[in-house]
């Protein structure tokens, strides 16, 4: 069997999950493939065919991608099957699929209708978006969602898409590259007392990664205990300016708040969450959330909302502890405000029984190992190639 796989990010230049995603599959469907062509965008780099996004030269950012999506359709070698990921490559795997006459299979790492404040950062863009990824999904072969949560979710969006189209095939974790790592020379760097409690933060700041109730909620814990935030610039000015003043108001009323805003290497963050004593994930939207399992990895407990596929990652009581979100009530000042309060409850009740923390660390590690290897989801992920392909075979006749 031979595979495209279309991505807008690889390796060593990802900023988000669906990158690591691709980073960890391909090296692993190589186990189980004839062969496996990597199309991906931005710099040229080893390993893939890298496709620039500037034309039109100063369009909207959406538009420019449309632009490296023609290019990188022309660029794929005759395959078996091509697998596009999210919709910055699905327009490329639309074209593909047609061109050569080749299933498709895409992959929900996440649905643009449940992301409405992307408006924000593309305008216009947003639609686009929006209209390619509802084409990809309606004229798939074969739909992977990355949780079983996500499934309602596609259907919800995208109605047309048949039940039998859908796989779950999860997200995963290598737990050699992530694991405990005891040196601490990065995390002292960032000016923390390993004494006291950590309380980490790792994400981007947009709406999904609700990132702003995390800081408020900081307001409320307990008065040794540290926040470490490493995140990069805010998405949008209007996100900006709403963060800055929540981080603001926490360091007039409190010390030990460190906000790292350079990307640090992947082994530094590793160090990172071994070290600290909570990992924090306020997203609002999450249809699995990676950057769980990698603090998992590391023997760190989790505190995070029960959105999405996230209850599939963090077992309640075991792995660490969740915290009811309810997306319609977004706009709701009063249960938003439940909703900090009881994050900072959560991390109170972990950084003040460090014991209790430790066994959860453990626990969490364990059920990495389990149930989240990279060479079973990629074993999984070719089984869709052959249902995908069976799929296009039976609409052809």
């Amino acid at each position: 069997m031979r595979v495209s796989i279309l991505t807008r990010e690889y390796p060593p230049y990802i900023y988000g999950g669906a990158g690591v995603h691709v980073g960890q599959l391909v090296p692993q469907l190589r186990k189980f493939t004839d062969s496996v062509d990597v199309q991906c965008m931005g710099e040229p780099r080893d390993g893939a065919t890298a496709h620039a996004e500037d034309y039109p030269e100063g369009a909207n950012a959406a538009l420019r991608t449309l632009g490296a999506d023609i290019a990188m359709a022309a660029a794929i070698p005759e395959v078996d099957v091509v697998h596009a990921h999210t919709w910055y490559a699905q327009f490329a795997g639309i074209i593909a699929g047609q061109f050569q006459d080749i299933p498709t299979v895409v992959t929900a790492h996440s649905l643009e209708p449940d992301r409405p404040w992307k408006v924000e950062q593309l305008g216009g863009g947003y639609r686009v978006s929006s209209w390619i990824e509802k084409t990809a999904f309606e004229s798939a072969d074969a739909v992977i969602a990355v949780s079983a949560a996500m499934i309602n979710n596609i259907q919800a969006a995208y109605p047309s898409v048949e039940r039998d189209r859908i796989h779950v095939v999860k997200n995963g974790i290598d737990p050699e590259e992530f694991k405990p790592d005891p040196n601490t020379d990065v995390i002292e760097s960032l000016g923390v007392d390993l004494s006291k409690p950590i309380v980490t933060f790792v994400g981007r700041i947009t709406r999904q990664k609700g990132m702003v109730h995390l800081v408020r909620a900081a307001q409320m814990l307990d008065p040794d205990t540290q926040l470490l935030l490493l995140a990069g610039a805010p998405d949008t000015p209007e996100i900006a300016a709403e963060f800055d003043k929540a981080f603001a108001d926490l360091n007039a009323t409190r010390s030990g708040v460190k906000w790292v805003q350079e990307m640090l290497p992947r082994a530094s963050v590793r160090q990172v969450l071994t070290h600290s004593t909570v990992f924090a994930c306020p997203s609002i939207y999450e249809p699995l959330g990676i950057v769980n399992l990698e603090a998992m990895a590391c023997e760190i407990p989790v505190v995070a909302s029960a959105v999405g596929g996230i209850p599939e990652v963090v077992v309640d009581g075991e792995t660490g502890l969740l915290v009811p979100y309810d997306p319609a009530k977004a706009g709701d000042p009063e249960f938003v405000a439940s909703f900090e309060r009881q994050f900072a409850e959560k991390l109170n009740e972990l950084t003040r029984d460090r014991a209790r923390a430790r066994q959860m660390g453990l626990a969490g590690r364990q059920r990495c190992i389990d149930e989240f290897s990279w060479e079973k989801i990629a074993q999984e992920t070719v089984e869709v190639y052959q249902a995908a392909i069976a799929h296009h075979k039976a609409k052809k006749g």
